[in-house]
């Protein structure tokens, strides 16, 4: 293997140009060689940005070069299992965006693929690498806090997506709070028991016509008897609320919200500053360069990423169980998913 690792990009819309371009400039072990979108036109420009040699419309052409050793899956989530089949069966390591899939059985022969083949896989659950995020988890471990009582994640959109991408979503389970349940398997370093969810539709009534929800309140029930709360909404008109709490038996840790600078102004009227940061792309940065320089370490190092396979599976068993908790108005332990998918 090279000392530099040869990656191809597979999709070139809004994710695939963010990783595209720290790839090419900001991750100086990676060698971004290759991108390949359905729309040519896509990866021509992505190509012509950020100085790719090789452009396509067909993703094979990234699959059979030897020179190339990992992939970047950015294309839509219905593709997700069937590229990491065949980026497996290919040899080649694997970074992907999360989902794997919306179907367990699809996401199970995919991460069986992966298996076989002995190659890596991370999923793109970035927000553990945001350093405030990483911060708490990591004073979590030290136990600094003490025995962790209770978690607080606040997830809130600064305005919904367009309502045709909503009905391809999955819907908010997992969509939004995908990145969610995630993020509350990693502070609390326990697997979650049960799920109950109280939701509704308080945003857009053609949210509701679509079948989805858009806000929520989800309790969850951790093994190691944490309890923990989730607030999600699709729509928070002062910006990209993101905000963590974990309160323990010897103090508290809590992440707030990042904001484009850090001055307050005060007057005879009041106190204030400006408002946080409006988009993912903005608030997350740092935490979309870190996952993929981890990734590309990882491979050089030969260590198991830090977000694996199982950690992309877990997450969509809690949305399918946060969904049945919705619709039955009671609480869902993730085993009866587990159980009632195998019987299908």
């Amino acid at each position: 293997m090279s000392s530099n690792v040869n990656v191809g990009i597979i999709g070139a819309g809004r994710i695939g140009r963010l990783h595209a371009e720290h790839l090419a400039f900001r991750i100086p072990a990676a060698r971004l060689v290759a991108v390949s979108d359905i729309y040519l036109a896509a990866a021509q420009k992505c190509a012509a940005d950020f100085n790719i040699p090789t452009v396509s419309q067909d993703h094979r052409v990234i699959m059979d070069n030897p020179d190339i050793e990992a992939v970047v899956i950015c294309s839509s989530t219905d593709t997700h299992a069937r590229l990491i089949e065949e980026a497996a069966a290919a040899g080649k390591h694997i970074f992907c965006e999360k989902p794997i899939d919306h179907d367990l059985a699809r996401i199970d022969r995919a991460l069986a693929a992966v298996d076989k083949a002995g190659v890596k896989l991370q999923i793109g659950f970035n927000r553990r690498f945001d350093p405030n995020f990483k911060r708490v988890h990591d004073l979590v471990r030290a136990g600094q806090i003490g025995e962790p009582h209770i978690l607080r994640i606040t997830s809130r959109d600064p305005a919904p997506p367009p309502i045709a991408y909503i009905k391809v979503s999955g819907g908010i389970f997992l969509d939004m709070t995908i990145h969610d349940f995630d993020m509350a398997r990693y502070l609390i370093g326990s697997e979650v028991e049960e799920v109950y969810v109280a939701g509704g539709v308080l945003v857009d009534p053609a949210i509701g016509e679509a079948g989805d929800i858009d806000t929520a309140l989800i309790t969850l029930c951790f093994e190691n008897g944490v309890i923990g709360t989730i607030d999600n909404s699709r729509r928070a008109i002062y910006g990209y609320d993101q905000r963590v709490e974990v309160f323990g038996s010897e103090g508290c840790a809590i992440a707030g919200n990042n904001y484009p600078n850090t001055a307050i102004v005060s007057d005879k009227h009041s106190v204030h500053r400006d408002l946080p940061l409006n988009f993912f792309m903005e608030r997350y940065i740092e935490s979309y360069i870190a996952e993929l320089r981890t990734f590309i370490e990882c491979i050089q190092q030969d260590r198991t990423p830090p977000v694996t396979g199982v950690d992309g599976r877990i997450p969509v068993v809690m949305g399918y169980a946060a969904r049945r908790s919705y619709a039955e108005h009671r609480p869902v332990r993730l085993d009866e998913i587990a159980f009632s998918l195998l019987d299908r």
